[in-house]
């Protein structure tokens, strides 16, 4: 029988701001930026550069990232310097909400049954490629919060599966930059029997949950001593970096350029109430209120966007017609764009009015399917469209022209190639400019096949 495992975490996630924590250089966290575009002399640390005050926004990011974790919110920290020499840290140590004596933004909370004992907003080093030893400021003074779990996961499917629900409840909330992904932090020991092993910036789940894995192994065949390994990837494997700081070690003074922040209740009330709804809440909702079935829920439920443009489109138009409108449709255009709903400009009113002229019958699902396609990169009003064409005499003019223009496919459909008749059925959709009602279409072409 394996031995228990005791695995906590520390969990790194960008904030969602315009500006970094203390300079109001751009927070561009764009992949393949050209490097130390953004940078001033606070966040490169120049000698004689304060700091500004704290951004707001980032202030309010952590505390709805606190309060959604379930944690206490403390009303007067103090900022910290979390001294280390490291080449990605200009100024030789990083400011912290964290550490010492003071008190983290957020403790004491509880996620999903797992215990969060901090968390709190910090700045990000710069960026630092040892084999070239080039430096990149671009990442440097980046707003984060750091959430520390205790070691309550036995097992590395359990961490992967939190680790989803609170990736997953943090993009609800629109605070962390999902774009940037987490960077974590595993702490991992076999109950009663080894010292805590703390494996450094895994980026990935397979990579979390392969580390873990192979460091329970590791220390069930040699022990753990308290050390700071990292994960190689390519490897499959941990190797020992150095032995294992202490909060000593770190030197944690107060910063003398940075007054104590000092939330009022009022403030924490107000993003209390502002917080949303969680996944599970919305799930609910989605069923009871508009009679959505659970697959097609959870399909809505996996972006906050898309699950709230369908709540939107739902109260003004039948939710359980507009449903695959959306699940289908609307996704189908995103991905086939690569973009998320924010990142274009498809309004309501647009995509309801498209919507309501093929509910009226007045344009036929693919012509419908057609002027969605042309919403990118921004929707209009669908107004000055041509209509469905209905009439008997009018399609079966078309029907008799498709069958006598593909007489192979007419010839394979009377052979009993039953799939031919899609053939026929595109050939008039392309002579009607998609415009032809498609069952009565069908009835046609089979009546005259015959």
């Amino acid at each position: 029988m394996k031995n228990e495992g005791m695995i906590g975490l520390e969990i790194h996630t960008y904030l969602l701001t315009r500006e970094k924590l203390f300079c109001p250089c751009i927070a561009s966290r764009k992949k393949g930026l050209k490097p130390n575009t953004y940078i001033c002399p606070i966040c490169t640390g120049q000698p004689g550069a304060k700091p500004m005050l704290p951004n707001k926004k980032a202030v309010e990011k952590a505390v709805q990232i606190g309060l959604m974790l379930g944690c206490k919110i403390h009303d007067n920290m103090v900022w910290q310097r979390k001294h280390y020499d490291w080449p990605d840290l200009p100024k030789g140590y990083q400011n912290t909400l964290s550490g010492g004596s003071t008190f983290p933004v957020g403790s004491k909370g509880k996620f999903y049954g797992i215990n969060i004992s901090s968390m709190h907003l910090e700045e990000d080093p710069a960026s630092w490629d040892p084999d070239k030893g080039e430096i990149d400021y671009n990442r440097s003074g980046l707003p984060l919060v750091e959430i520390v779990t205790s070691p309550d996961f036995t097992a590395s499917e359990e961490v992967v599966d939190w680790l989803k629900r609170l990736t997953h409840a943090l993009s609800y909330l629109k605070a962390a930059d999902s774009d940037a992904g987490i960077k974590v932090d595993v702490n991992v020991s076999i109950r009663g029997k080894t010292q805590r092993v703390e494996v450094k910036n895994i980026n990935s789940l397979e990579g979390v949950q392969k580390a873990i894995e192979y460091e329970l192994e590791r220390q069930e065949k040699e022990g753990g001593i308290r050390e700071t390994r990292r994960f190689d990837e390519k490897k499959g494997k941990t190797m020992k970096m150095r032995e294992k700081e202490s909060q000593d070690d770190y030197r944690f003074i107060s910063d003398p350029d940075l007054m104590p922040l000092v939330l009022d209740g009022k403030f924490v009330e107000i993003l209390r109430k502002s917080l949303p709804e969680s996944p599970e809440k919305k799930l609910e909702k989605l069923i009871k209120k508009y009679h959505v079935d659970e697959k097609n829920a959870s399909i809505l439920t996996k972006h906050i966007d898309v699950a709230e443009f369908f709540e939107k489109v739902a109260e003004k138009i039948d939710p359980l017609f507009a449903l695959p409108w959306v699940t289908v449709e609307l996704l189908r255009f995103l991905n086939y764009r690569s973009k998320k709903l924010d990142e274009v400009d498809i309004s309501v009113e647009h995509f309801v009015a498209l919507l309501s002229l093929v509910k009226q019958g007045k344009i036929t699902p693919l012509k419908a399917k057609d002027i969605l396609n042309q919403f990118y990169p921004k929707s209009f009003m669908p107004k000055e469209i041509e209509g469905k064409i209905s009439d008997i005499k009018e399609l079966e003019k078309f029907a008799k022209e498709a069958i006598a223009h593909n007489s192979k496919a007419a010839s394979d459909y009377k052979s009993g190639d039953k799939n031919a008749i899609n053939f026929l059925m595109g050939a008039i959709m392309k002579m009607t400019n998609k415009r032809a009602d498609f069952a009565k279409t069908k009835e046609i072409l089979i009546r005259l096949l015959k």
